[in-house]
């Protein structure tokens, strides 16, 4: 159902069961998948792609222009999965020359006052609580929780079944599974809470805890502690996406307990 009072192209390409609540502004170029409601005062600008049964709250911006002085007017698109909610005064920028896309998952939550910055892509699951801001090319791999007023550096990426401290400033790549906490940010363990929840056996939840040992416990640099990894660990899915997260890292990983490298 569309209100008659809000502003709506008419070359925007919206499901007939999408609700569309009064004031809201959809502009051309903009689809909108099946189920999905558009909360009072929301602005959706060129460029958006939002999936089924999502939900966006009031004072959200969807695919604004990025706040990048490289940005040329190019035709690029910020892109939603299903069952997403996007919380009161989020903004998500669309996408640069760089990537040409923002890419938000499906099953995510964003919550109040959240910014995703140009590029950035987002997987599945995500939990991003209020007040988080994202820079350009920011990755977050599937299932990862970031603590409310945390602040992400451009260029970094937030490995899977990740838990971040709120008030966290991530200037480092953050590696799959672990927790993250303190000033500068470091690792506080494994998260073993999350992984179970989410059906790791205790087997599982024990080997990722004896790499990260490894990693982060017995002072050998990254690189000699991956070496040992490789040839001294049993092979898993798990420990072999830890090894190419950090041997992919481009900014690092972030520091120990003692700030180590």
């Amino acid at each position: 159902m569309n209100q008659p009072i809000a502003n709506i192209h008419p070359e925007a390409q919206i499901a007939q069961n999408v609700i569309i609540e009064p004031f809201s502004t959809i502009q051309r170029n903009v689809v909108i998948g099946e189920g999905t409601w558009i909360g009072p005062n929301v602005t959706i600008m060129e460029g958006a792609r939002i999936g089924k049964n999502c939900k966006v709250f009031p004072g959200a911006v969807i695919s604004g222009v990025p706040q990048d002085l490289k940005f040329r007017g190019e035709e690029t698109t910020a892109e939603i999965g299903d069952n997403t909610v996007i919380r009161e005064c989020v903004t998500i920028s669309r996408g640069t020359v760089e990537k040409h896309k923002t890419l938000i998952g499906s099953d995510c939550l964003l919550m109040a006052y959240v910014h995703v910055a140009h590029d950035c892509v987002i997987k599945d699951h995500v939990i991003l609580a209020n007040c988080v801001q994202l820079a350009g090319h920011v990755t977050i791999d599937d299932w990862a929780i970031v603590g409310g007023t945390t602040a992400v550096h451009q260029f970094v990426r937030i490995g899977a079944h990740v838990m971040i401290a709120g008030g966290s400033l991530i200037r480092k790549d953050v590696p799959p599974f672990v927790t993250a906490a303190r000033e500068p940010l470091g690792y506080a363990g494994i998260n073993s809470i999350g992984l179970r929840r989410r059906g790791f056996s205790n087997e599982t939840v024990n080997e990722i805890q004896e790499v990260y040992r490894h990693i982060y416990l017995k002072g050998k640099n990254h690189m000699k502690a991956l070496e040992i990894i490789r040839n001294e660990l049993p092979q898993s899915k798990e420990r072999d996406q830890i090894i190419d997260f950090i041997a992919s890292s481009e900014r690092g990983i972030m520091k120990g307990y003692d700030g180590d490298e």
